[in-house]
């Protein structure tokens, strides 16, 4: 077997040009700049529409290899550049500085409709798809039932794909990238868009791609079970430049180990208590332990402030929840204007995947500001505590949920 990586990628890094116009007039200063003659204002008009650039690196520096047959999984949060690599190494983008040599067909599937001519139905983009990864005529047909059997929309096989859903379009795109036999396949989170059922099913082939073919693939993902079932190896991403890279659990302890992940938020209405900011302790998640801190302001001290989360699946489904009203008289903080309350839960007898909590801040009587899935984080479930088994069924979670209160600093008097 040739021993050559089938990706190489040397000293990468992606520029971008982001250009911020400068705007400084009200109305009263254009009206007053209009009497004043036709240069003065053409002069003016031209300062105020100068534009002003910024630099952006999405990537920087990158090099990793991949060997054949390989399953990478590319991690990191949002904005770490991961879907910049993905179109770089699908020649989508072109980099800014380095090299990367690709040793096969690559098949890539990075937005939903990505390689589909909308006015072509489903049968047509099969065989123009194939056409581009140099495949026959004859090559394409002898794939195109398994194909079309994979992807579930043998009713819709003619019909122009614009009038698919998202979803019919993620299983067709999909199907056509698995099983026309690229030597590389890329994937982005795109999978999410299809149901729970149709993504077990990608993973699955995914793997047999990898495994039996000895085909290499490319996986971005939030879901860490996903990656782990499938991933032998992991590639940290963050803030454009690689982190670490190794066997994939070791990424994903190292990654989900990286420090707290704040969340500010901007108040809609300062007159009434407010939360100022939601911080998820990746630290704690890496040793089993959820750890969610809400920073809160009010104009008045609240007598008795609470805070509610309730946690859910990656698909929206509750999970569990609770508050400081649920405690009753065992939860009886202080008067305070402002503070950080933060629910603690150990152990925590999680599957490995992406949750999400929604927030909601209040005192004994009533709720004054509440955050729709405020908060996302991926967990991975280890053998931390055998006496907690990871759960058997979704449902409603009763889970030791610990609550505690820590004051703001008073406020700096005033220099005389």
């Amino acid at each position: 077997m040739d021993a050559a990586p089938v990706i190489t990628v040397e000293n990468l890094s992606k520029r971008y040009t982001l250009t911020h116009e400068a705007r400084h007039d009200n109305l009263r200063d254009t009206l007053t700049q209009g009497v004043r003659g036709l240069w003065s204002r053409f002069r003016h008009w031209r300062a105020a529409a100068r534009a002003q650039d910024e630099e952006f690196w999405a990537l920087r520096d990158v090099a990793f290899t991949v060997p054949r047959g390989d399953v990478l999984g590319i991690i990191g949060r949002n904005g770490a550049g991961k879907s910049t690599l993905l179109k770089v190494l699908s020649r989508i983008t072109e980099p800014t500085t380095g090299r990367i040599t690709l040793r096969g067909r690559v098949a890539s599937l990075l937005e939903v409709g990505t390689g589909f001519h909308p006015e072509l139905s489903g049968r047509e983009n099969i065989f123009l798809n194939g056409a581009i990864l140099g495949m026959s005529r004859a090559e394409i047909r002898r794939k195109f039932d398994e194909i079309v059997a994979f992807a579930e929309i043998e009713q819709f096989i003619d019909t122009p794909v614009k009038r698919y859903s998202s979803g019919m379009y993620v299983r067709l795109a999909f199907a056509v990238a698995a099983h026309l036999e690229p030597e590389i396949l890329i994937i982005d989170e795109v999978l999410a868009v299809g149901d729970a059922q149709f993504q077990k099913k990608c993973l699955g082939k995914m793997g047999e791609v990898a495994h039996d073919s000895g085909r290499t693939v490319l996986f971005v993902s939030h879901n860490t079970a996903a990656l782990q079932a499938i991933c032998r190896t992991g590639l940290w991403l963050n803030k454009g430049r690689v982190m670490q890279t190794g066997p994939i659990n070791e990424c994903l302890s190292a990654y989900l180990a990286s420090g707290a992940e704040e969340s500010v938020f901007v108040p809609v209405n300062r007159n009434k208590p407010h939360i100022t900011s939601v911080t998820v302790d990746r630290t704690a998640l890496a040793t089993g332990r959820l750890r969610i801190s809400v920073g809160f302001q009010s104009p008045f001290p609240l007598s008795r402030p609470v805070v509610g989360i309730t946690l859910f699946s990656r698909y929206g489904q509750p999970l569990a929840g609770s508050n400081g009203r649920m405690l009753g008289e065992r939860w009886a903080p202080p008067a305070a204007a402002a503070g950080v309350i933060t629910a603690e839960i150990f152990p925590l007898p999680l599957h490995s995947d992406t949750y999400r909590a929604s927030i909601f801040l209040g005192d004994a009587g009533q709720d004054y500001d509440v955050r729709h899935d405020t908060a996302e984080f991926d967990f991975i479930s280890g053998n931390f505590y055998p006496e907690c088994p990871p759960l058997q069924a979704i449902g409603s979670l009763d889970l030791p949920w610990q609550w505690t209160f820590t004051p703001a600093p008073p406020a700096p008097e005033p220099s005389s």
